[in-house]
């Protein structure tokens, strides 16, 4: 027998013990044949790519390093109602008429990405901020439902979610009593995050495939061929997935599931609903932070009690104070609970909350614990804060929430706002973090942003943990900042209530930060996403003189950019244009970058204002709209043929 006779032999009696549940050797059959592949490689001095000798753990890692991925990995926006569901439901065939979804459970675990180029595994990450994340490849490699070869030539990012067992924890904790498990979520969690590899193989973790992310030619163009091309690659997916048209079925799935949540080996804490088309999804687009063609519907979370031993009153970057509830310990889902949220001083007089009371505290395992009410009328009333306590300064209300408006001088807020201008959406000044920004206030007496760019080699030195390479990098990439993109910019000055999508929006509306500081009330609220608290919130940071004076600032300094695709001329100059259905050739992101490059204005809607609908295969309701309307339709042919003409 050959050494890759060996290696896929061994590798098919693995997928059926682990992935099918269902071997077809006795273990000593596979031991002897796995001893026999260990000597033949050391004998030769190769290690084929997929043996599986390579799952068993390499020497200990000195860190993480950080892995970008090939494309966004979004979270998932939650309901957790039936009648929410049910809103949600009407929105998604408002939109795209009548819709096949898929329903799967959401498994308890870490988020991972696996990589793989021309069949072979490449790397893992976490999900992290959904941008990076940290390399975790060396831990991944252990988990023996991560295939390390896979039937596809092309370079494919593909998401499952780590897990442990609970019937593998129990005999974990059996054969461990004196350093016990707490719960399997954090088990997994701890496992993958280990420096060490042989940490993680000993956990004896599994991975559950569910979904992709960047691909090149992926045999798939809905989730149910996405699972079965998964479960080709000899892969573990979801154990419960449904397809369903209606509510009404949608809902009787979730019940099933809750009724037989306690039977199953491992831990979930709700249910997927996703469209099930992917041409679709791409209709439906995103928002900042969640797919509009997928929702979670989360089950009850766990609820315990505990005394409220006071309130932290904490400043954020728009000068907002956010009390912050100070709990006696207490064990909820896997973790001591210390800190819990309340959302403002009303929120404290609603909950009818007192220090020295009993709360109730509630938590899934992915959002901040939050307390829900009093438990009891023990206590003494919580004091509404007069000044500030960080500061002292005198405290102002806003309607039901109270500020401090001293911008200048409150250390809180300084740093909060330097911190967010230099993060990865904003300005992206690499090596400046929370950390660093709170040495530069505190010991180089840095108040605004504008400083940052004054900054020099010599100060920063001074500094500790800063040495000569931390230094210079600093300062390249401050420097490298004032080439800032105007939609970056915006977001980076931290505008209240202002994500990353309503930052582009904005630019593209007004084309420069002295365009959207001469914005009206109207204006505001006539852009898709902008209501009348996010525009209140936009003039307002104009009224005010420091936000004023430190974009004058910048300017001096040659920050001041200008939307780039205003002078852009193409093909699909002065077009607003629709991209619907799946084209052959292109992916959706790919296509709406040509159209850009090309001067377009790409729309997620058919609206009387598009020029212009690309219709792909399975086109659906945006096409029958844009007939409707009279808007000029091309398929993706004459596309490609436009793009020649450029």
């Amino acid at each position: 027998m050959t050494m890759q006779e060996m290696v896929d032999q061994l590798n098919k009696w693995a997928y059926e013990y682990y992935v099918l549940d269902n071997p077809s050797v006795a273990d000593t059959e596979y031991d002897a044949l796995y001893d026999q592949l260990v000597l033949t490689e050391k004998q030769t001095g190769v290690v084929l790519a997929d043996s599986p000798t390579r799952r068993v753990g390499g020497e200990p890692l000195k860190g993480f390093v950080q892995h970008r991925h090939l494309k966004r990995l979004y979270s998932l926006d939650k309901v957790q109602s039936f009648g929410e569901l049910r809103e949600w439901i009407d929105k998604v065939n408002k939109v795209l008429g009548e819709v096949d979804f898929t329903v799967e459970l959401k498994y308890d675990g870490l988020t991972i990405n696996v990589t793989y180029s021309k069949g072979k595994f490449e790397g893992a990450s976490t999900r992290g901020n959904g941008t990076v994340g940290e390399d975790v490849t060396e831990q991944v490699k252990t988990i023996r439902t991560v295939p390390l070869s896979i039937p596809f030539d092309g370079v494919a990012e593909l998401q499952g979610e780590g897990i442990m067992r609970l019937s593998v924890l129990d005999k974990y904790n059996v054969a461990n009593p004196d350093e016990k498990l707490k719960n399997a979520r954090n088990a997994a969690a701890g496992a993958i995050r280990n420096l060490n590899p042989k940490v993680t193989a000993s956990r004896n973790l599994d991975v559950v495939f569910y979904s992709n992310g960047y691909e090149e030619g992926l045999p798939a163009k809905t989730q149910t061929q996405l699972v079965d091309f998964l479960k080709s690659c000899g892969m573990l997916t979801n154990y419960v997935f449904k397809k369903a048209r209606t509510f009404e079925e949608i809902k009787q799935i979730i019940e099933s599931i809750g009724q037989n949540r306690d039977k199953y080996d491992f831990l979930i804490d709700g249910v997927v609903i996703k469209v099930d088309d992917f041409a679709l999804r791409e209709d439906m687009g995103y928002t900042d932070k969640f797919p509009k063609w997928a929702v979670a519907y989360k089950f009850d979370a766990e609820q315990v009690t505990t005394t409220l031993n006071g309130v932290d009153w904490q400043v954020g970057r728009t000068g907002k104070l956010t009390p912050v509830g100070m709990l006696q310990p207490v064990e909820l889902c896997g973790a001591t609970i210390q800190r819990a949220t309340l959302n403002n001083y009303g929120d404290i007089l609603r909950k009818r909350v007192k220090v020295g009371g009993l709360v109730f505290i509630r938590r899934s395992n992915d959002v901040i614990p939050e307390i829900m009410s009093a438990a009891d009328d023990n206590g003494t009333e919580v004091v509404k804060p007069q000044v500030c306590p960080a500061c002292g300064c005198k405290l102002e209300e806003v309607g039901a929430h109270i500020y401090c408006p001293d911008a200048q001088h409150c250390r809180p807020q300084i740093v909060a706002r330097i911190a967010h201008y230099c993060s990865k959406n904003a300005c992206d000044i690499d090596g400046i973090s929370e950390k660093t920004v709170q040495l530069l206030v505190d010991k180089l007496g840095v108040t605004s942003v504008a400083d940052l760019y004054g900054l020099t080699e010599e100060q920063l030195l001074g500094l500790d943990g800063i040495k000569d390479k931390k230094a210079n990098n600093i300062i390249k990439a401050v420097n490298d900042s004032k080439s800032v993109a105007l939609p970056q910019f915006i977001f980076a000055l931290g505008l209240d209530n202002v994500g990353t999508v309503t930052a582009k929006d904005l630019a593209v509306r007004f084309e420069s930060v002295d365009g959207l500081s001469r914005a009206t009330q109207e204006q505001l609220v006539a852009i898709d996403g902008v209501g009348d608290v996010v525009a209140e919130g936009i003039l307002q940071y104009f009224r005010e003189e420091q936000n004023v004076a430190i974009i004058t600032r910048l300017k001096e300094l040659g920050i001041n950019p200008q939307y780039k695709n205003q002078t852009v001329t193409g093909v699909f100059s002065g077009k607003k244009v629709v991209l619907t259905g799946s084209l052959v050739n292109y992916t959706r992101g790919q296509a709406g970058k040509l159209i850009e490059e090309q001067g377009g204005e790409l729309s997620a809607t058919v609206s009387k204002s598009v020029n212009l609908v690309v219709a792909g295969e399975a086109a659906g309701s945006k096409l029958d709209k844009a007939r409707a309307l009279g808007i000029e339709i091309i398929d993706e042919q004459r596309f490609t043929d436009l793009l020649k003409q450029a």
